[in-house]
């Protein structure tokens, strides 16, 4: 019976709402940590990594067939994800607007297509192709002028909409690979690519500078919000298809940036918010659009 349970459509999908809803505040906490980019790495690394860890030693039934797992070309695979995924996602909140970031990482489903793709053999939807000139207008205007009063939009923005497709693409590519080896220890795998972005950005920091800034809002993303809410979305991917968790990630675009205005005060721009708009529509338009021709 539990067996069935888990494998009804609905338990991916309530995984990757939970991992979703659970990961809104994380922009908001390292904006309140007042940490420069390389130093949430470490931070973060090092709490979620060493977290993740723990429960896998704690629950793993076969340690030795998980690390033999993680040794293929598929297990390297996730743990360099999730050291890019880190440092990319850590270094672009710290230097651009929250909200520009995040438009950028909502083009998760469109790589998660292209990927299936190179990996599984799917073809790529001249509808995809769409979906990309889309997806990449709505970044453009959301990163280009400056308006008087809000935040200021300038080559950092750009940078920062630049490491947020960076994100979506190696999240995409985790997706994929973790549902087409359903074997892989997700724990193990994405806690030591934590571990190991996290001695990158500590090294590149110093260990000096590592306690300055809010060590609590830092802590908690790293030990509450980060551990469950990427064990979710993975997980999630084992049981529904990955444009199906790309698409619930898309709340993550739309609710992080009200914490974040609501708390700290970084009043979106009009361009951003449309930029935003574009993105969304044309990623919700594409995924209904390819439900619709699956079914």
């Amino acid at each position: 019976m539990a067996r069935s349970v888990t494998r009804a459509p609905f338990f991916g999908l309530g995984l990757a709402l939970l991992g979703t809803l659970v990961l809104t505040p994380d922009a908001l906490l390292m904006r309140l940590s007042g940490m420069d980019g390389f130093q949430m790495s470490a931070w973060r690394g090092f709490l979620m990594g060493g977290t993740m860890l723990l429960i896998w030693a704690l629950t793993s039934r076969d340690r030795g067939g998980d690390l033999a797992a993680l040794a293929d070309g598929s297990g390297v695979t996730i743990v360099v994800c999730q050291i890019v995924n880190s440092i990319l996602f850590c270094l672009g909140i710290a230097i651009a607007p929250v909200a520009v970031v995040l438009f950028g990482v909502a083009a998760v489903p469109v790589f998660a297509a292209l990927l299936a793709w190179l990996i599984m053999g799917e073809p790529t939807r001249v509808a995809t192709w769409v979906a990309i000139i889309a997806v990449l207008t709505g970044i453009g205007v959301a990163v280009s002028g400056k308006e008087e009063g809000e935040v200021a939009l300038n080559v950092t923005a750009l940078y920062g909409a630049v490491f947020g497709l960076g994100v979506a693409l190696v999240l995409a590519l985790n997706f994929v690979v973790i549902r087409a080896r359903p074997r892989l220890p997700i724990l193990l795998a994405i806690g030591i690519g934590a571990l190991i972005a996290g001695v990158i950005g500590m090294v590149i920091t110093g260990p000096v500078q590592m306690m300055d800034g809010t060590i609590w809002a830092i802590f908690l993303t790293g030990t509450v919000v980060l551990p469950v809410s990427f064990f979710s979305l993975s997980l999630a991917s084992r049981y529904t298809h990955a444009a199906n968790v790309s698409l619930i990630m898309l709340l993550e675009t739309v609710l992080a940036p009200i914490w974040v205005w609501l708390l700290i005060d970084e009043t979106p721009t009009v361009r951003m918010l449309l930029g935003g708009l574009i993105v969304v529509l044309s990623l919700g338009t594409y995924l209904i659009w390819v439900r619709i021709r699956r079914v």
